[in-house]
């Protein structure tokens, strides 16, 4: 095991995409000693992801939106560790904090093939740990040429590569627009948009549309470019089937009735080679949850971690900013990061917030209504289980169709996920539920306290040689 760090930084920033960076460069700034850990190679997370320098990559900035926001935060960062005040420790995953004394101790995996164990201490800690893909599945969903959305965009954004030549982009949210025209821009035909939900909706809430003015230009921008490129843009429709036999061939698009629920007979084909497919992103919640702290249900129905206006968690000593609090985008990410930042300095130095925390926390106030009016508008119909074949998978890792969960919940008695994942090994694979589960929920009963992810004790699969190794070092 690699040497455990001696003596625990004042700070650890877990996760280095714009929230986790906003608020370790925020922290080094003022002087304090900053633990910076993050599982990729480099900085910029999801949002920020670049071409891998062997691709030779002439303009990553092309791929992304703020490329100078982030660019000058890794100018900050660079300062800063030379300086020796931010420790940035990439390839680390962690994979479960503890509470030691009055301490934070941070287990992570590390090294070439990621199975070495290092143990490091931080007395105060900012979990920025972004989110993950939302997935409902359909009939055909598991067919080569199918992607999700947003791993579309990382394919493009990392691998300078297109999932397909014609790829119909489908699911619900705004991220949808920004990938399509992304995959418009760099050669792919788009013919259609397809989304879930409909735009109108916004609408209905003026006063939220004038006070953030630059996500309704956003959303102009992205029409007037897709519409650039031919890309038609169908609402309340979904893809309710995929064709083809070795990889995708087509899709059937199907208008959806207020419930998200297919209108028989609606159904039209479109051809393409590829499906880019999402429902929006839920929070990454399992370092939270493992610390105990409590969570409450967002406007789109997922479980995000309840905060204080200086994005304190329920639990002493841990902040969180970004996505865990509610998805909302990069703007949110780099406010709260830094907002997460001024509390923390303000805790170690004894004193109060600066005076800009103010204008950050109402800058936030204002960006979480926009995103409270897109988590309602984008959230889920419960008609959308209709869409399941009783043969198509559910759980993926552990091939769970929707039949047999069905028949789990009608003929064995199952009321909840957790039963119906005993009686059918739905969400026990790889994957540990993060991409079924919300599906499985929805076939196993009604939202309720079982919304709230699972309590695990560990993050992602650990060796047990490593788990051997950290028990002994406890004990000792």
């Amino acid at each position: 095991m690699p040497p455990s760090c001696p003596d625990p930084a004042e700070v650890a920033v877990v996760g280095a995409g714009p929230a986790g960076l906003a608020a370790a460069v925020t922290a080094a700034d003022a002087g304090l000693d900053v633990l910076l850990l993050d599982a990729a190679d480099a900085p910029g997370g999801q949002y920020y992801r670049a071409p891998a320098p062997g691709l030779g990559a002439a303009r990553p900035e092309a791929l992304h939106h703020g490329w100078r926001t982030f660019t000058a935060l890794t100018a900050r960062l660079a300062r800063h560790r030379d300086a020796g005040r931010l420790r940035h420790l990439t390839g680390h995953q962690v994979w479960a904090v503890t509470r030691t004394g009055g301490d934070h101790t941070l287990h992570a995996l590390t090294g070439p093939d990621g199975r070495e164990g290092v143990t490091l201490r931080a007395r105060r800690l900012v979990l920025a740990t972004g989110a993950v893909e939302r997935q409902l599945p359909f009939p055909g969903w598991t067919l080569p040429g199918v992607v999700g959305a947003a791993g579309a965009q990382a394919m493009l954004k990392s691998g300078l590569v297109l999932p397909g030549r014609r790829v119909v982009v489908a699911g619900s949210g705004p991220l949808l627009q920004a990938v399509a025209l992304s995959l418009a821009r760099a050669g792919a035909r788009v013919p259609a948009l397809v989304e879930a939900a409909g735009y109108g909706a916004y609408a209905r809430a003026p006063q939220v549309l004038a006070a953030n003015p630059d996500r309704l230009a956003e959303g102009v921008r992205h029409r007037a470019g897709l519409a650039r490129y031919g890309a038609r843009m169908l609402a309340h429709r979904a893809v309710t089937a995929v064709h083809g036999t070795e990889r995708v061939e087509g899709v059937t698009v199907s208008r959806l009735d207020h419930a998200w629920r297919p209108v028989p007979g609606t159904g039209r084909r479109i051809d393409c080679d590829a499906l880019a497919v999402g429902h929006g992103l839920v929070p990454q919640l399992d370092l939270a949850l493992g610390l105990g702290c409590a969570t409450r249900t967002d406007a789109d129905g997922s479980a995000v971690l309840e905060l204080d206006e200086d994005l304190r968690t329920t639990v002493p000593g841990v902040w969180a900013a970004g996505e865990s609090g509610g998805i909302g985008g990069v703007r949110i990410a780099l406010a709260e990061g830094e907002l997460a930042a001024l509390s923390v300095i303000a805790d170690a130095r004894g004193g109060r917030p600066p005076a800009r925390a103010a204008g950050l926390r109402r800058r936030r106030r204002r960006m979480r209504g926009f995103a409270a009016l897109m988590g309602t508008v984008h959230r889920p119909g419960p008609g959308w289980t209709e869409w399941l074949a009783p043969g198509t998978e559910v759980c993926r890792c552990e091939e769970v169709t929707a039949g047999t969960i069905r028949n789990a919940v009608d003929e064995l008695g199952a009321g909840d996920s957790r039963t119906a994942k005993l009686l059918t090994r739905a969400g026990m694979g790889w994957c540990q539920g993060r991409t079924c589960g919300f599906a499985v929920r929805a076939l196993a009963g009604p939202p309720g306290p079982d919304a709230t992810p699972g309590r695990r004790p560990l993050v992602c699969p650990v060796p047990l040689s490593t788990l051997a190794r950290t028990a002994r070092s406890e004990d000792a």
